[in-house]
């Protein structure tokens, strides 16, 4: 088992930091490789025509071991969730009275564009409900976006685990009715991947977006994305001279070719190379990959266990474990303490967490501890 990390991390002893799921701090080797980066720029003529693809092809290298997709040419480099999800919705013919299936209060990246489907194309928006803080309410809340795809889905555009409360959602149960509906699945993994074990060999997505600067451990503004077979041959947002063919030679790069690369490729964004983020994110994947996803589920399983089980003793309401990430879960007071008292002791106690609709946030990561937790406790009890 895994041991805690938080040595190789710059964090405050004076704050408890339960909030990877805002933003994740940087590792002391991923700071190391930004200001270097950050440095280089000072003399450019360091950087050579060669240096625009390396690290770039090292960080795709990185996040398709991680995801365990089939090739480096199936992802891209995104600035941004929005981004992703809006270079998909370029690539889908919808029609009048097709269904977009998404979840109640997820987060609005994965909203906002399939919203904007309403006016334009005459779709519909169907918004799974959660349901009522009782045992069995993340098993009744799956069989809920089950039952809510149909012949008229379109698409599923849905997170692995809801960003407010950690609800896991049985991503291969949904694949395996949307691909007898025909229907495209989204899935955004921000919140889940860098913690939570995928596999596009498993699950099949048709696409999968995810910002860079949580659980996988990078800087705000860059992202990855994967996408499957169904956008091999789709439009990009942009055309910038790095996602067409041939953009390795720069001698010929005004004999304009017309052909974007290949599958996946063609999504990169306008300056993907950028030297400072590329190389700090895939520095990031590389450690997470050394930790493995399923060490840190079980670390966070570990840490946070026993003040689990304490708060919902007291009447707190938290997911059973079968349906929410071990990284990331939500607290319900069920009027068991007003929560402007909890928040206060938590300022008062600097301990570092987010609040999500009714949900009191937890995310913890390998530089936590049980004696973290305890604390977190004592602000409820």
């Amino acid at each position: 088992m895994l041991t805690c990390k938080k040595h190789l991390f710059s964090l405050s002893d004076e704050v408890t930091y339960l909030n990877c799921a805002t933003m994740s701090p940087f590792l002391r080797s991923v700071e190391r490789i930004g200001i270097e980066n950050l440095k280089r720029k000072s003399n450019p003529q360091n950087i050579k025509s060669q240096d625009f693809f390396t690290d770039r092809q090292l960080l795709k290298e990185r996040f398709t071991q991680l995801i365990h997709a089939p090739h480096p040419d199936c992802v891209s480099i995104i600035p941004s969730v929005s981004y992703g999800i809006g270079t998909v919705i370029k690539n889908i013919r919808f029609k009048r009275g097709d269904e977009i299936i998404v979840l109640e209060d997820q987060f609005p990246s994965n909203v906002y564009g399939w919203k904007g489907l309403e006016k334009t194309d005459g779709v519909k928006i169907i918004s799974v409900k959660a349901p009522p803080l009782t045992p069995g309410r993340g098993s009744i809340w799956n069989q809920r976006l089950l039952d809510a795809i149909n012949e008229r889905t379109k698409v599923v555009a849905i997170p692995q685990v809801h960003w407010s409360d950690g609800t896991l959602f049985d991503l291969q149960a949904v694949r395996k009715k949307t691909l007898r509906m025909e229907a495209y699945l989204i899935i955004d993994g921000t919140q889940s991947i860098g913690a939570l074990p995928f596999s596009t060999s498993e699950i099949q997505p048709d696409a999968l977006i995810c910002g860079g600067y949580k659980w996988l451990m990078g800087a705000y503004g860059l992202g990855m994305a994967y996408y499957g077979e169904r956008f091999y041959e789709g439009t990009p947002l942009e055309d910038n001279w790095i996602n067409h063919q041939g953009s390795e030679d720069f001698t010929n790069l005004a004999r304009y070719n017309p052909e974007f690369k290949p599958k996946a490729n063609r999504y990169d964004m306008g300056e993907s190379s950028n030297f400072i983020h590329v190389p700090m994110l895939a520095e990031a994947i590389g450690q997470i990959m050394d930790w493995t996803t399923d060490g840190i589920q079980q670390y966070c399983k570990e840490i946070t266990y026993e003040a689990i089980q304490t708060l919902k003793n007291h009447g707190y309401y938290i997911e059973v474990p079968e349906y929410r990430g071990h990284h990331l879960f939500g607290i319900y007071t069920l009027g068991r303490k007003p929560m402007e008292t909890i928040k206060q002791s938590l300022t008062e106690g600097n301990i570092q967490v987010s609040y999500r609709g009714e949900a009191i946030r937890i995310s913890p990561h390998l530089y936590n501890t049980r004696e973290d937790l305890e604390k977190l406790v004592n602000c409820f009890i």
